[in-house]
Parts: structure tokens; C-alpha cells; sequence
């Protein structure tokens, strides 16, 4: 393989040969690989990358964040499509299933690893293909498909490995109606009914998805209510919208056994109830890809979870090791592990004398309609003594809205009583996830510029759905006395 510059190697056991030699290695090519790679690449550095899969991107890419967003685009038109009294199942024209719209799906994996390959080219990173595992703290030994290993070594490393659905042991996913969100994507027929096993932000999205087609779908929550981080306004919002389109909930559940069965696969609750599908679906939690990394070569550990252990610089108890997104827990987000990638690179780079993630991460939930927050919420508030105010802005009432026939959905703003001070933001309802950034953009700013009043006195575009600023900042400015 052709590298870049080469520099002076470490010492090496012995039977092995280094054949290039790096000032990083970046393990894994998902947002947070892709983050330090590109960080430590524009500083001049010579970075080599490794990735398993047959093309760049991740599970991000190819199983999971733009999946299952692509996915969810479609369906969302579809349902947007039927409320207008178009017929989709017409003689007319072809029935929509979940392998038709998988099509759109694949164009948008496609475009997206054409994209990030170009990243790898133009930044002079060469992209190992194989299995990475450690020899020493900077050596990794890289085992392609072929069997083969190759040697290489670097100063610094990024294990950047992501994490896979978790799957507990007495559930059989080699069941051809069982499967895991990676999985679900091979679906190759067309059931009635699903079983969705687990109520996350992953069993959530894919329930507006099969909902959205006209599945019978039963949601088995864990916990007592849905997304229990988010603000309970907004969760309940979403429960009642799941209820109303059909999607039955059980909450604070779990299975006793899972059986396939000869028409479909039966959950068996501890509870004592029983339910039946075509399919299955099981969504509860993830595990971190470090089982096959060699951690006790260099004395690292992963928790039970699978993941390791950073400080504040992402930076492993392994001074020269580091530690990006999914396989490192909390937050878990594609938006927020690129960043950690390349503060990362900025740590390494430094060391370790700057960089640090936000404070209030946005959150964005993909479910029909959306879920975006940033900041508190009321019930944190509330716990925390702190004086505030709620100004709600219903989106029925937005002249944007009512164009496009959203009537569903609501902007809520949460602000200190006193100094007016914006400390959360809450939506639910279409393009969520993008209209939570205009107040992201205010609520980051210093001293009196994160002040409500700001929505107030600018000027939006009308109609817009930017409007709900207005709408809920005055609502809640309304409430003062």
C-alpha cells in the first residue's frame, strides 16, 4: 500500500514487521473517526485510518444514523402524501413496501461513502481495510479478509470503533424474523405486524417508520414512559401521537422469552402477557466494538458495556491512546462524536491544553413528527429551584405551517423569571431538528445576548416556521408580571 511520509519506528517484538509508520492511527471511519482523522490531517499530520467494513462512513453510514433517517424521510412523505388523499396503493402506481423505499435509502449510503472517501484522498490518509487490533500502545496489527496481516504503527491512536446493537444471549437473532436495528435493513419481505422490543430513541424511530406503512405495531417499553431524558411535555406529546396513529405502547416491560413460532415470532412478558407479530424487532441499548481490539495487550479495559473509560481530552488511562464517540458512552450521538473527534486531534496536537465539547448538546429524534431539545427541561428546573417562565408557540397557528398542513407540533421555550435568560428548548413537530438550532444559536451567546427578548425584536421571514420564536417568546413574556 502506498503511504504517506514515513517516520522513524518504534521497537517492535519480535516476528513483527512494520511496514509504514504514522503519527496517528486512527482506528474506524464513523463521525468520530472521521473527526480526528481530518483534524489531525489539516495540522500536517501523517494519519492512517482502519476500517473493517468494505467502504468508509461507519455504522453512522451504512446501518444506522442515515439509515433510518433516509428511511423515515420517505415514510414521513408518505404519510404527508396520504393526509392529502393521494391513494399509494393505486393500480397506478407501485405498492409502497419497505423494500421500495429502501431504494431511496441505498442512493443516500452511496452518496454519503463517496463523500467521505473523497475526504480520506484529498487529506492524504491512507484507509486500511481489516480488523485492527493492538500488538503494543503503538503498534496495530490489521487482519484483512484475505487473513493477512500488516503491521503499523503510530505516536498517537484513536479508537473510534463505534458500538453494534447489544444482543442478549437467549434471544436467537439467526431467526429470520428476529432482528436487531443493523439487521432490520435486510428485511426482504413484507410483514403485517411487528414487535418493536424497546422504547429508545432507535425502537421509537423505527415505530413511526413501520406505523407510517400501515404495520401493526406494538412498542414494549422498559421503562415507564417513552425517552424519559426528554422533557415529559414533549413525551407525552409523542405518546399520545404514537396512541392516535395506532401504535400501541406497554410500558415498564419486559420479555420473558422470545419464540419463533411457524406464522411468526411470540414475546412472552414477565408480566405474564403475550403477543404475536410477523417480525421482531430488538432495539434495547448498544455495546461498544472493543471486543476484538486486543485491549489487554495494552492494559486498557472496557466496562461491561464495552466501553472505555476518557478524561476531559477523551484521552484513555493509555497516555497515548484515545477515545471517541459510541465507544465511550454518553452522549452517543453521531453530531456529538465528530466533534469529540476532533477535539481529540486538537488535544493531541496540544497536549491535552484545549478543547472541550458544548455544554448543552442538541438532541434530535427522527420519530413522525420530530423531537429536538437543548438546555433543561422543566422538570430539571424545577428540581434546581430555579425561577422560570414557559413561552409555547403551537405550530396549527403558524401561517408556514398551515401551508404545508402541519397541525401538529409546538415550540417551547423555558427562561429565567428575572433575567430572562433562555435555558431550554423544546419542539416537537416537523423540521425539528432544524428549526431548535435558531435558538441554540441564542441560547450559546454570553451575558445579556441570551436573552428571550432577542426573538422579539428581530425580524423573521414570513411565513416561516422560524415565526415560532416570536410567537413563543411573546406568550411567555406575556406571563410576567
Amino acid at each position: 500500500m502506498t503511504t504517506s511520509k514515513k517516520k522513524a519506528k518504534p521497537q517492535t517484538p519480535d516476528n513483527v514487521s512494520i511496514s509504514a509508520h504514522y503519527d496517528a492511527i486512527v482506528i474506524g471511519t464513523g463521525p468520530g473517526g472521521e473527526g480526528a482523522a481530518m483534524g489531525l490531517a489539516k495540522q500536517e499530520k501523517t494519519v492512517a485510518v482502519i476500517e473493517r467494513a468494505p467502504e468508509v462512513g461507519g455504522g453512522c453510514t451504512h446501518w444506522g444514523t442515515i439509515p433510518s433517517k433516509a428511511l423515515r424521510h420517505s415514510v414521513s412523505r408518505i404519510v404527508e402524501f396520504k393526509k392529502s388523499g393521494f391513494d399509494l396503493n393505486s393500480d397506478a402506481g407501485e405498492k409502497v413496501t419497505f423494500q421500495s423505499i429502501l431504494k431511496h435509502t441505498e442512493r443516500v449510503i452511496k452518496d454519503q461513502v463517496d463523500l467521505r472517501k473523497g475526504f480520506y484522498i484529498r487529506n492524504n490518509c491512507p484507509v486500511y481495510r481489516g480488523e485492527a487490533s493492538f500488538i503494543t500502545n503503538k503498534i496495530i496489527a490489521v487482519r484483512n479478509s484475505a487473513n493477512e496481516v500488516e503491521y503499523i504503527s503510530a505516536e498517537q491512536i484513536v479508537i473510534a470503533t463505534g458500538s453494534r446493537p447489544y444482543r442478549p444471549s437467549d434471544v436467537d437473532f439467526n431467526s429470520k424474523r428476529i432482528y436487531d436495528s443493523d439487521t432490520i435493513l435486510s428485511l426482504d419481505h413484507q410483514p403485517k405486524s411487528i414487535i418493536i422490543y424497546g422504547a429508545g430513541v432507535i425502537g421509537s424511530e423505527y415505530a413511526s417508520i413501520f406505523r407510517g406503512l400501515g404495520l401493526r405495531v406494538d412498542l414494549i417499553n422498559t421503562r415507564d414512559r417513552l425517552l424519559s431524558f426528554l422533557d415529559t411535555e414533549v413525551t407525552d406529546s409523542l405518546s399520545y401521537h404514537f396512541w392516535n396513529s395506532g401504535v400501541v405502547i406497554r410500558n415498564s416491560e419486559s420479555y420473558d422469552k422470545i419464540i419463533e413460532t411457524e406464522h411468526g415470532v411470540e414475546v412472552h412478558l414477565e408480566s405474564g402477557k403475550r403477543m404475536r407479530a410477523d417480525c421482531l424487532l430488538f432495539a434495547n441499548g448498544r455495546t461498544g466494538n472493543t471486543n476484538t481490539l486486543g485491549l489487554e495487550n495494552i492494559g486498557l479495559k472496557a466496562n461491561s458495556r464495552g466501553q472505555v473509560d476518557v478524561n476531559e481530552h477523551y484521552q484513555t488511562t493509555v497516555d497515548n491512546i484515545y477515545a471517541v464517540g459510541d465507544v465511550i458512552g454518553y452522549p452517543s450521538l453521531a453530531s456529538a462524536a465528530y466533534d469529540q473527534g476532533r477535539i481529540a486531534a486538537k488535544a493531541m496536537i496540544s497536549g491535552n491544553n484545549e478543547g472541550s465539547l458544548i455544554r448543552d448538546i442538541p438532541t434530535g429524534i427522527y420519530t413522525i413528527p420530530e423531537i429536538s431539545s437543548v438546555g433543561k427541561t422543566e422538570q430539571e428546573l424545577t428540581e434546581q429551584k430555579v425561577p422560570y417562565e414557559v413561552g409555547r408557540a403551537q405550530f396549527k397557528h403558524l401561517a408556514r405551517a398551515q401551508i404545508g398542513g402541519v397541525n401538529v407540533g409546538f415550540l417551547k421555550l423555558l427562561f429565567h423569571r428575572d433575567t430572562k435568560q433562555l435555558l431550554g428548548i423544546h419542539c416537537f413537530g416537523e423540521r425539528s431538528s432544524e428549526i431548535v438550532h435558531i435558538g441554540q444559536a441564542i441560547m450559546e451567546q454570553k451575558g445579556e445576548g441570551n436573552n428571550i427578548e432577542y426573538f422579539v425584536n428581530t425580524t423573521f421571514n414570513y411565513p416561516t416556521m422560524a415565526e415560532a420564536y416570536r410567537v413563543a417568546a411573546l406568550n411567555g413574556l406575556n406571563r410576567l408580571f
